[in-house]
């Protein structure tokens, strides 16, 4: 195995300084790198240039998508690597890390069932906010055969072009969308105990947070109802899960007051639920607990997210972005 049998693809928009540090991670591994730009107003373009990736950048005409972009690196990366066999998605805010295109080679080149291997994703600066330590628990999935990879992910090409790439009119749920039509042809997707990625969130807004999770149940929506008559059922459980504990149950709850005040007591289910959700996790810290409260609050937000879907669907209205970060 050659490095030249890898290449990379980079997307971002106004990334800043996070896009020059994935770069320099990416530029130690390989030079066959692609940055895929979409419109940014920071000077990431020229930067980027001058770090010797290759820049791609997307016509401003149709909306901007994570799909299309990496669709568009993608593209670019073949026209200058025919005899690529693998690639590895980065999205800008991350850094690579050094050991993880060895260990995630050995393993794809092994396993020849295997479309996509990815690994464990750290959020840079747990810390700095409490959004970002919940992104770093979220990250925290089960090892082996998996069903979804994230925006990082190694990917064997034969495979990718196999099934068109991505969806490029998703605004989200791109990446778990493109693992239903993998697994649907028979490949496997793995998540293998290696650290793979650091991302930087620098999110600090309570507005970016309910956003984001507007955005993922907007994306449960979408990429749903395209596989609708699947076995494989995508985020059927997470739909029906947002509609009950943030649609159906508070009506319920406020028809029933109506009827009797005591009613009022049923809303105790909540903190109930809350306590499930950390002892699923292992209630081991106060970060968890954390983590818990807000897995129940956007439920709410991902609601709204599937309605939003729904109602655009229905007006045929066209596709619109819905971005959290600054």
């Amino acid at each position: 195995m050659s490095l030249e049998d890898i290449g990379v693809v980079v997307i971002g928009r106004n990334e800043g300084e996070r896009l020059l540090r994935c770069l320099e991670s990416v530029r130690v591994i390989t030079g066959n790198t692609v940055y895929v730009d979409s419109g940014s107003t920071d000077g990431s373009v020229p930067a980027a240039r001058q770090v010797g990736a290759s820049v791609v950048t997307l016509d401003l005409s149709h909306p901007f998508t994570p799909a299309r972009a990496r669709n568009k690196g993608f593209t670019a990366l073949k026209a200058l690597r025919p005899s690529i066999r693998f690639v590895q998605f980065v999205d800008g805010d991350c850094i690579l890390r050094h050991s993880w295109i060895d260990r995630a080679l050995a393993f794809i080149e092994q396993r020849k069932d295997v479309a996509i291997v990815c690994g464990r994703r750290r959020e840079l600066h747990p810390s700095a906010s409490v959004y970002n330590r919940l992104f770093d628990l979220e990250w925290d999935t089960p090892i082996g055969e998996a069903s979804a990879c994230g925006g990082d992910a190694l990917v064997r090409v034969k495979a990718f072009e196999a099934v068109g790439g991505f969806r490029p009119q998703l605004i989200a749920g791109e990446e778990p969308e493109l693992c239903v039509r993998l697994r649907a042809d028979g490949w496997k997707i793995w998540r293998l105990d290696a650290e793979m990625t650091e991302h930087d969130a620098a999110m600090t807004h309570f507005s970016q947070w309910w956003l984001r999770n507007v955005r993922s149940g907007y994306g449960f929506a979408e990429v749903s109802r395209l596989h609708r008559t699947s076995t494989l059922r995508i985020w059927k459980r997470a739909i029906l899960s947002a509609i009950f504990w943030a649609g159906f149950l508070p009506a319920i709850f406020i028809i029933l007051c109506f009827i009797h005040p005591l009613f009022i007591y049923g809303g105790l289910i909540y903190p109930l639920e809350i306590c499930w959700i950390a002892i699923r996790r292992g209630a081991t810290s106060g970060a968890v607990w954390v983590y818990a409260v807000f897995t129940m609050l956007g439920k709410f937000a991902q609601l709204r997210g599937i309605l939003r879907f729904y109602w655009r669907w229905w007006r045929a209205e066209p596709v619109q972005l819905i971005e959290y970060k600054n």
